[in-house]
């Protein structure tokens, strides 16, 4: 299957199926994905611009990273 029939086969789901799909097949995609550091670079701006399109404050997302512990203060404290 090419990158094109399978973008085009996710985006004929649903709503619902496609949010399971994001959350189910991101962490994996992530992990592999990661093993490039100029990858992150590609990605942020990505992820930016959904940030900015879903209306969601910066700021508070920030606040909600650290106390999921991917801030500065937050994380493992051993």
């Amino acid at each position: 299957m090419t990158t094109e029939e399978l973008k085009s086969a996710v985006l004929e789901l649903d709503t619902d199926a496609k949010k399971a799909f994001i959350l189910e097949t991101l962490p994996s995609l992530a992990k592999d994905a990661m093993q490039d550091p100029s990858f992150l670079m590609q990605l942020f701006p990505v992820f930016l611009g959904i940030i900015r399109e879903s209306g969601l404050d910066l700021q508070q997302l920030l606040q909600f990273a650290t106390v999921m512990g991917g801030g500065p203060s937050g994380g493992d404290p051993a």
